[in-house]
């Protein structure tokens, strides 16, 4: 049996297969499922009827034919590597079987140089096929690759649309705010350009936000109360023109108390920005000797005799121990004085909602120990000599300490950033702590803080609280 059917057929498998691949075409896939139909019946008659010698040059027609398809068009280009490698073979096969009809002596003459021939004509096949094969993988795989680079670009591509649409919807949401606090962000811009100098923000962006969020409470309810006022004028202007006299008069009242309620958040926003004008504005003044033991003791009474004010309920042990060596120290006291008012103040506030949360806990259960909560705030002071022994590297620490709620892990790392406050809204800005580290920095000094919640201090059986220590030179 000839080689050429098995080969026709084979070709014609491989460029239907493959174009399923590269280039669906249903034109020419169905030309060539009816061809390997036509290749198998043709087969069949040719073993049935035994017509080998005139079916032999119908394949050697099919063969070329093949070929001259594989040539002309350029759909078929990925399959002239396969073609080039059985070329030969079909060629050898036609030729011998010419030589073998027209001069059948010359043909046993070189009988064997032609089996050489067909040793190597197959050595190639097989060669060129296996490269091809390879190529044809790698090519497979390359256009995978492409195929997965387009998914995912288009994918991107979608998601990017997507978000395009989110940021146009969120951009018209913000415009109209941006029309209410215009003016505001007019005046914070050179608050701005100070605080992005300092080392604690981390971006400029975070500090926007902060911004917004602080400033946006108060005037939410200006504008929120503004608008009631004006359905409730009227309201009062429809009872008047009915004469209804005592139902104008509530309304009124009602007008009175709103108009209370926006004075008040209008100042508390007044408050906000004040507060950054300062946090962000650089001192003035001039350092002097200052008895650094009698400042910390009038700002600790100072605060204690604020918050009494506000609370008369409220009592706490002040507890000092001040150093008396330390003598005067240069510094400038009211910036000094205003780091140690901010640091008794949020001493006395953590001792204030712990006293509140024990009040409401029965007696068995409130402070630490089983003993009732005794809320205390202490100072101290201690001079701390130079390692080198040199006086002017000398160290004065002022420690503030409360047993208080405490500050959680969590959050203790950025209670010196602007705005960052655990205070419930309307009672701080964040501000105090953040204008204390860059004051004691400005004197060339540092400040840290260490913390246990009432919580943990409660499991652990201890008290708990918080500790503010600031190092400043002695000299």
């Amino acid at each position: 049996m000839s080689f050429e059917p098995l080969l026709a057929f084979l070709l014609v498998r491989y460029l239907r297969k493959s174009l399923r691949k590269f280039s669906p075409d249903p034109k020419w896939d169905q030309l060539f499922t009816f061809s390997m139909y036509g290749i198998i019946a043709l087969f069949i008659l040719e073993i049935i009827f035994k017509t080998e010698f005139v079916t032999r040059w119908i394949w050697y027609a099919l063969l070329f034919g093949i070929t001259a398809l594989i040539l002309k068009n350029r759909i078929f280009d990925f399959a002239k590597k396969t073609l080039y490698a059985v070329l030969p073979l079909i060629l050898l096969g036609f030729f011998s079987d010419f030589f073998k009809i027209i001069t059948p002596n010359l043909f046993d003459q070189i009988k064997t140089y032609i089996a050489f021939a067909f040793c190597v004509a197959i050595t190639w096949m097989i060669a060129m096929l296996v490269k091809s094969n390879k190529q044809q993988k790698a090519l497979e795989t390359e256009r995978k690759k492409t195929k997965e680079e387009e998914e995912r670009s288009k994918f991107i591509a979608a998601q990017k649309d997507k978000l395009e649409i989110l940021v146009n919807e969120r951009t018209a949401e913000l415009v109209q705010q941006k029309e209410d606090l215009q003016h505001a962000i007019t005046e914070l811009r050179e608050t701005q350009a100070h605080l992005i100098q300092s080392e604690k923000m981390a971006s400029l962006g975070e500090l926007t936000a902060g911004i917004a969020h602080e400033i946006q409470n108060p005037l939410n309810f200006v504008n929120n109360f503004s608008e009631i006022n004006t359905e409730l004028i009227a309201e009062m202007k429809n009872e008047l023109s009915t004469g209804n006299r005592q139902q104008a008069i509530e309304i009124a009242n009602d007008i009175i108390e709103n108009e209370k309620k926006i004075n008040y958040h209008g100042k508390r926003a007044d408050a906000i920005v004040k507060g950054m004008l300062q946090h962000s504005r650089k001192s003035t003044g001039t350092k002097e000797p200052t008895d650094i033991n009698a400042l910390a003791d009038e700002y600790l009474r100072l605060s204690y005799h604020g918050l009494r004010a506000k609370d008369k309920s409220f009592n706490a042990k002040m507890e000092t121990a001040f150093d008396e060596s330390i003598g005067k120290i240069n510094v400038i006291p009211q910036d000094i004085g205003r780091v140690l008012l901010n640091l008794f103040n949020n001493a006395f506030y953590a001792c204030t909602e712990r006293s509140r949360a024990s009040t409401s806990q029965s007696s068995g259960e409130a402070g630490s120990a089983g003993q009732a909560y005794q809320p205390t705030v202490s100072v101290k002071t201690s001079l701390i000599p130079s390692p080198s022994g040199r006086e002017e590297d000398a160290s004065v620490i002022i420690t503030v300490s409360d047993n208080g709620n405490g500050i959680p892990k969590n959050i203790v790392d950025k209670i010196f950033q602007p705005f960052f406050t655990t205070k419930p809204t309307g009672e701080g800005t964040g501000l105090g702590l953040s204008l204390s580290y860059d004051i004691v920095k400005a004197h060339g000094g540092k400040i840290k803080v260490e913390s246990q919640s009432a919580e943990a201090a409660a499991q652990a059986g201890e008290e708990g609280g918080t500790t503010f220590e600031i190092t400043l030179p002695a000299k």
